[in-house]
C-alpha cells in the first residue's frame, strides 16, 4: 500500500497557519473559549479592560454613596458629594482606557463590551440614583430617569453594532459619534453638583413639583433627563469626534 504524501500546497498551508502570530483578540478568545479555573478570566484581561474596570468600580461606588445618603439625614451632603464625585472620576478611567489600548497595541472585543457595560453603570444608572436620592422619587419622575437610563442602554448597543460602519480617518478612528455619548451625563451631574452648594434638594430642588399629592405629580426638573435620553438616541445629531 503506497503511503499519501501531503501535497506542497498543504505543507505551506500547514506551516502558515503555525508561523502566524496570534493577534491579542485571537488570543483573549482561546483563554476565554478554551481554559478551564477559577482564574481563567483574569488571565484573559488586557490592562486596558482592567482600567475599564476601575471606571464600572467609580460608577458602582457612587450608587452606593447615593443610596448612603438616602440613609442618613437629609441635611447632610457628605455622601451626595461622594456620589458626585465618583462620576467624573469613572470619566478619567474610561479616557484611560482606550490610551492605554492604543498604546499596548492590544484592543479586543470584550474590552468594548466591558467598556460598554462600564459606561452604563457610571453615566447611566449612577446619575439616576443620584438624581432619585435628590428628590426626583415620583412616579413619573422614576418613568423619566428609566427613560434616561435605557436610551443609555440602547446608545451604547447601537454603537457596538455600527462601529465598524461608520466613517473613519486615517488612524481608523470613527470620524462622529451618532446622538450625544453617555459620558455627557456628567453635564447633568455638574447641574446637580450646583443644586447641591445651593442646597436645592428634595422640596427645594429647582422649579418645584408639579401637581403635588396627585398620582401624576412630577418635577420639571425631570425633563433634562428625558430631553438628554433623546439626544443619546437619536440618528440625526453627529458629535466629531476630537
Amino acid at each position: 500500500m503506497s503511503r499519501r504524501i501531503p501535497s506542497t500546497d498543504s505543507v505551506n498551508k500547514a506551516t502558515n497557519e503555525t508561523d502566524r502570530k496570534e493577534t491579542p483578540h485571537e488570543k483573549q478568545a482561546r483563554l476565554l473559549a478554551t481554559q478551564n479555573g477559577h482564574f481563567t478570566m483574569i488571565r484573559a484581561l488586557h490592562l486596558a479592560d482592567l482600567i475599564t474596570e476601575l471606571n464600572g468600580f467609580c460608577g458602582i461606588m457612587s450608587i452606593f454613596s447615593s443610596l448612603r445618603y438616602v440613609q442618613g439625614p437629609s441635611t447632610e451632603y457628605g455622601y451626595l458629594w461622594a456620589a458626585l464625585a465618583f462620576m467624573p472620576f469613572g470619566l478619567f478611567f474610561d479616557f484611560m482606557d482606550g490610551k492605554v489600548a492604543r498604546w499596548r497595541g492590544k484592543s479586543s472585543m470584550l474590552g468594548q463590551e466591558l467598556d460598554s457595560l462600564a459606561d452604563l453603570i457610571s453615566f447611566g444608572v449612577a446619575p439616576a440614583v443620584c438624581a432619585f436620592s435628590m428628590g426626583l422619587q415620583t412616579t413619573v419622575d422614576t418613568l423619566l430617569l428609566t427613560f434616561f437610563v435605557l436610551s443609555g442602554l440602547t446608545r451604547l448597543a447601537r454603537f457596538n453594532v455600527t462601529v465598524t460602519h461608520l466613517p473613519k480617518d486615517a488612524t481608523g478612528k470613527s470620524k462622529y459619534f451618532e446622538g450625544t455619548p453617555i459620558p455627557t451625563s456628567l453635564s447633568i451631574a455638574g447641574a446637580m453638583a450646583f443644586w447641591v452648594q445651593r442646597g436645592w434638594v428634595h422640596d427645594a430642588l429647582p422649579f418645584g413639583v408639579v401637581n403635588q399629592g396627585g398620582l401624576l405629580a412630577f418635577h420639571p426638573i425631570a425633563g433634562v433627563f428625558a430631553l438628554w435620553g433623546c439626544m443619546m438616541v437619536s440618528k440625526s445629531i453627529k458629535i466629531p469626534k476630537l
